[in-house]
C-alpha cells in the first residue's frame, strides 16, 4: 500500500469520456499555437497530465484530436458576441471600423491554426461534417457582419450582404495575403477602402470630362 506523509493515497476518480475528451481538445489548442501541426501526442499527453495511451481510448488517432482542438479554437462566438455588442447608435464608418478591427484581431490571432485547418480539414480529406462546420463559421461571421451594416443599407449602392462580403474579403487578404509581410493595414484603412475608394473625391468627375472631350 502506498503512503504519502503518512496518508494513504487517494485515486483520482476516472473521468467521463466526454470530460477526457474535452480535457484534450483544451490542452491541445495551445500546443497548435505554438508548434502547429508538428505537435506530438507526447506533447498533448504530458499536457494534460495523463498517458499518452489515454489519448487513443477517447480519439481515434492524432489527426483526429487536432482537427477537434482546431474546430474548437476557431469557434467564431467571440467575435460573434463582440460584433453584436457594437453600440447601433455609432455611424456606418465608426461601425465598420470597430467590426474589422474585431475581425483583424480574431484573423490574425488565429492565423497558424486557420492555415493549419485549411491544410488538414479542407485539403486531408478530412469527413464532410468538419469542413461543415468551417463553412457554417464563416457564415455565421458573415451574417454577423451583415447585422452590423443592415440600418444604413440605403445609402449604399449594393447590398448590405455584399458590402460584408466585401470587407471579409479585403480582411483575409489582408492576413492570409501574399503580401501581409510587407505591413498590414488597419481597420480604418480597409473601411475607407471600401467606402471611399481611391481616387480623390472630384478627380473622378475631372478625369471622365477629359476622357470624353478625348473621344469626341
Amino acid at each position: 500500500m502506498t503512503y504519502v506523509q503518512g496518508e494513504r493515497r487517494r485515486r483520482v476518480p476516472a473521468m467521463a469520456p466526454e470530460d477526457r475528451r474535452a480535457a484534450l481538445i483544451e490542452a491541445t489548442i495551445p500546443l497548435l499555437r505554438e508548434h502547429g501541426l508538428e505537435v506530438s501526442t507526447r506533447q498533448i499527453a504530458q499536457s494534460a497530465g495523463v498517458a499518452e495511451g489515454t489519448i487513443f481510448g477517447v480519439f481515434q488517432d492524432k489527426n483526429t484530436l487536432v482537427v477537434a482542438a482546431l474546430l474548437r479554437a476557431l469557434d467564431p462566438q467571440p467575435t460573434l458576441d463582440a460584433l453584436a455588442a457594437i453600440d447601433p447608435a455609432l455611424g456606418l464608418r465608426e461601425r465598420l471600423e470597430a467590426a474589422a478591427d474585431l475581425i483583424n484581431d480574431r484573423f490574425t490571432g488565429d492565423a497558424r491554426l486557420m492555415s493549419a485547418a485549411r491544410q488538414l480539414v479542407l485539403h486531408g480529406g478530412h469527413p464532410g461534417d468538419a469542413r461543415q462546420q468551417m463553412a457554417g463559421s464563416r457564415e455565421r461571421l458573415h451574417a454577423a457582419l451583415t447585422a452590423v451594416i443592415e440600418r444604413d443599407a440605403h445609402r449604399l449602392r449594393r447590398s448590405p450582404g455584399t458590402a460584408g462580403r466585401l470587407l471579409l474579403l479585403f480582411l483575409g487578404a489582408n492576413t492570409y495575403g501574399p503580401f501581409g509581410d510587407t505591413g498590414r493595414f488597419t481597420g480604418a484603412d480597409i473601411v475607407s477602402l471600401l467606402l471611399d475608394g481611391l481616387l480623390v473625391r472630384g478627380h473622378d468627375d475631372h478625369d471622365h470630362h477629359h476622357g470624353g472631350a478625348a473621344r469626341c
